[in-house]
């Protein structure tokens, strides 16, 4: 009989044995979901508050990578007409986003005007320029703006200063820039006497200060408009991105850095 106990016990020994090493047997690890990579075209001017709000979005999407092609709306224009990899892209002005749309590159429904600007007038902060009409005298001797034909902000420029009746007065002395960022730079450091930007890259200098607004009826609206591109291969993902940067969070974001948000 305790032969049969002894032979009982050491069983359930061994029932309660593996039963153990079933609780404790780890299982299998889940496979993360891959990430995501979404490149997005913006116009040169975004670049501070672009980076801000990725930031942001980055830490409520850690599944979302996103890559910014930064550059003048004319140059991004003609990378996606080319066939460049673009999701979705930002213009500075309604021309060339006209333009891809014309082409049949953009997805219509996703097409929106997300902010505003003003165009002013800077000057190194030790400057003697208080307005548009020092632009004429000899002491100015060097004006920056973008290139008109493929920078918006060059081509609100000219139209502004046509308007003022100056643009014809001032050819000898206007250097051409890539971008906006670089008429900023070409300011900051002293190249030139004065630039025309947005009030959004003025703001992230502490090198220059604002002169003077350019009238607003001395050129066409400022807008920014954005789109998913119609090749794009993460469309869901990028139409969200797109909801992310018209909703109050990016708006404040893009408020900060001296745009002017849209609400439809």
């Amino acid at each position: 009989m305790k032969k049969f106990l002894s032979i009982t016990a050491l069983i359930l020994l061994v029932i309660v044995a593996l039963s153990g090493c079933g609780g404790t047997k780890e299982k299998p690890a889940q496979p993360q979901a891959e990430a995501v990579k979404l490149n997005i075209a913006a116009a040169a001017s975004l670049k501070d508050a672009a980076e801000e709000i990725k930031t942001i979005y980055s830490k409520q999407n850690q599944n979302i990578n996103i890559t910014y092609i930064f550059n003048a709306s004319g140059p991004l224009q003609q990378q996606i007409e080319q066939g460049a990899p673009v999701d979705m892209f930002i213009s500075a002005a309604k021309k060339q986003m006209d333009a891809l749309d014309e082409k049949g590159l953009i997805l219509k429904e996703t097409r929106k005007d997300l902010l505003g600007n003003d165009l002013v007038l800077i000057a190194p902060k030790d400057t003697k320029i208080t307005g548009f009409e020092d632009l004429i005298k000899p002491e100015t001797d060097r004006v920056s703006i973008g290139t008109p034909e493929s920078v918006p902000a060059g081509s609100y420029a000219k139209e502004a200063l046509t308007k003022m009746q100056i643009w014809d007065k001032i050819q000898t002395k206007l250097v051409p820039a890539k971008d906006v960022r670089q008429v900023l730079h070409y300011v900051e450091t002293g190249n030139v006497a004065a630039g025309m930007v947005y009030k959004s890259d003025a703001l992230t200098s502490q090198e220059v200060k604002i002169v003077a607004y350019a009238p607003s009826d001395s050129h066409k609206p400022i807008v920014y408009p954005m789109a998913v591109l119609s090749n794009s291969k993460q469309q869901k993902e990028t139409e969200k991105f797109a909801d992310f940067l018209s909703g109050e969070e990016a708006s404040k974001v893009f408020e900060k850095y001296g745009f002017k948000t849209i609400k439809k």
